[in-house]
């Protein structure tokens, strides 16, 4: 599972990073804490580069009755997107990516719950693999978005059973094309990303609070 990310670095960067047509047309924040049920920021394939625009946390299914659905529906297991038939469509047409900085998980110790954050080597921008749908009523429209996640990495076994699936640089390009890709391909890139090429570290917690947003979310103890 994975309920909790950052996105700390600033728009211009991630305009190069990602590729981004409308950089200048967002209202973009910085955010040290973000939790499921907030907007995100998400990108999908546009007429020239990328797009990105900020997608409901939580995915609501076209078909569902309710949207309250969404708080259930923050992940989607790379195991089974196919068995699913909320992802299986999605898997067509509908692939975002999520661009973070770090993401929070919380390791049992001594009965406690300690916050660990994990971010790459580098300390760059990175992309989460997603899934995003259109929900609309006569009444209400919203566009949301789920993570991918899968088995963890040699690095955060030993806090969770579970972790984003980071994609590779390569890969997003092909994630993010409107075109039909096989099960292989699709199992090819949601991988537990490299641990090698990751960090982790004991933050306060203050992050336990999604109410608490500042800088002091990412600080090593």
């Amino acid at each position: 599972m994975c309920g909790r990310f950052s996105l700390t670095t600033e728009l211009h960067k991630l305009e190069e990073r990602f590729f981004l047509e409308n950089a200048k047309n967002l209202e973009y924040q910085i955010s040290y804490n973000i939790a499921p049920g907030q907007p995100i920021l998400a990108i999908v394939q546009g007429e020239f580069k990328n797009r990105a625009g900020y997608l409901h946390w939580g995915l609501v299914p076209s078909f569902a009755k309710d949207k309250k659905i969404g708080y259930k529906m923050i992940n989607a297991r790379a195991e089974t997107l196919h068995e699913k038939v909320s992802f299986r469509k999605l898997l067509e047409r509908k692939r975002c990516i999520i661009p973070a900085d770090g993401f929070y998980e919380w390791k049992k110790q001594n009965g406690e719950k300690k916050p660990i954050r994990f971010t790459q080597t580098n300390e760059q921008p990175f992309a989460f693999a997603g899934l995003w749908d259109r929900w609309v009523t006569k009444d209400e429209e919203m566009v949301s978005c789920t993570l991918v996640t899968t088995r963890p990495n040699k690095l955060v076994e030993g806090v969770h059973d579970r972790m984003p699936v980071i994609l590779k640089e390569e890969h997003e390009k092909i994630w993010l094309s409107r075109q039909e890709l096989t099960r292989s391909e699709i199992s090819d890139m949601l991988q537990p990303f490299e641990a090698d090429h990751m960090q982790a570290y004991e933050v306060s917690a203050v992050v336990n609070s999604p109410r608490n947003n500042g800088p002091e979310c990412i600080e090593s103890l």
